[in-house]
């Protein structure tokens, strides 16, 4: 049974082996394959465009940030161990999606969920939820686990053969790799999810954000993946590169009123980057964090290049921080 008038199914694609499956599934009945990611500071979207094009399926990349930041701030739900809204999320995810399937010229939903795998959001009771508040829960299909479940439209309608579906359930993945190995998928991350919302250390980056700066800038909400972080004295706050790719997104994402500091001629080392406008005392502090990264030597003056829009580049000399020092303004868990 397959589909040949141009109609087919829109699936939730995170890129991990789960979702990858539930392709393999339905392709293995003809039916058209189209998937969607949903893109946010919080999520890398990178494995699902690798899985997309191993797949051969079309990929949108769906800009979830104001959805996801909304439901961290109020999730009618609740948050899992960290700063995870999985069910309310899940449920606006496929709410986005369902409000695409026209466009995307499908008429029906589906994830990689598998039922018990997830304590939170994937239990009998939070998958019904999700699949309810979603608005499509007749066109919502679990493909892994469907034999499991009440049958859906797209199985009473005939579009899927329900035979074909599968009925996995649980934590164990010893038959998804079996799976994987006979569809002969190679590439998938592992299942810890990838969401940082699920991270503790991040999570305590974005509480002190959303109690300092507040989540409404979405650039500070994005460079919480970038650096080191850290809050001064002043109240300001500091971040400081890790890596070269790091001092690149710093320079990148600075804004006007923002302070760039870098080693002078060029020197490798961290660039750091005071959110400002700030007074000098903040500046000062984040000079001297920024030089006891770029290891400078211990009790010896230090200099950097301060760079801000509307001023000529200017050096500024200070004491390095201590890591006594550095490690008391540091946002991270203890």
């Amino acid at each position: 049974m397959g589909m040949t008038d141009g109609t087919g199914a829109l699936g939730l694609l995170s890129g991990g082996l789960d979702s990858q499956l539930a392709v393999r599934v339905l392709q293995q009945q003809g039916i058209a394959v189209r998937t969607i990611v949903f893109d946010s500071p919080f999520y890398d979207v990178s494995a699902a465009i690798k899985a997309a094009s191993a797949l051969q399926v079309p990929l949108r990349i769906y800009d979830f940030t104001d959805d996801i930041i909304a439901l961290v701030q109020n999730p009618p739900h609740g948050l899992g161990k960290c700063m995870n809204p999985c069910i309310d999320c899940h449920a606006r995810m496929l709410r986005r999606a369902g409000e695409l399937l026209a466009a995307e010229g499908c008429r029906f939903l589906f994830t990689g969920e598998v039922l018990n795998e997830r304590p939170m959001s994937q239990t009998r009771r939070a998958m019904g939820i999700v699949a309810e508040e979603s608005e499509y829960a007749d066109l919502v299909l679990r493909p892994l686990s469907a034999k499991l479940l009440p049958p859906t439209k797209p199985e009473i309608a005939g579009w899927v053969d329900r035979m074909q579906l599968l009925e996995l359930n649980g934590r164990r993945r010893s038959e998804q790799f079996a799976l994987a190995k006979a569809y002969g998928l190679q590439s998938y991350p592992s299942p810890a999810g990838g969401c940082l919302l699920t991270e503790p250390n991040f999570c305590v980056r974005l509480k002190e954000l959303r109690q300092h700066e507040g989540l409404d800038d979405r650039r500070l909400v994005r460079l919480l993946r970038v650096g080191r972080h850290f809050r001064l004295s002043t109240g300001h706050k500091c971040i400081v590169g890790r890596d070269e790719a790091d001092n690149a997104k710093l320079s990148a994402q600075r804004a006007a009123e923002d302070v760039e500091l870098i080693l002078p001629d060029d020197r490798p080392g961290p660039t750091g980057m005071l959110v400002g406008p700030a007074p000098e005392q903040a500046l000062r502090e984040a000079a001297a964090i920024t030089t006891f990264y770029a290891k400078c030597p211990p009790g010896e003056p230090a200099a950097l290049v301060v760079r801000q829009d509307g001023r000529p580049p200017f050096a500024l000399t200070v004491q390095p921080f201590t890591a006594n020092e550095a490690e008391a303004c540091s946002i991270r868990l203890a």
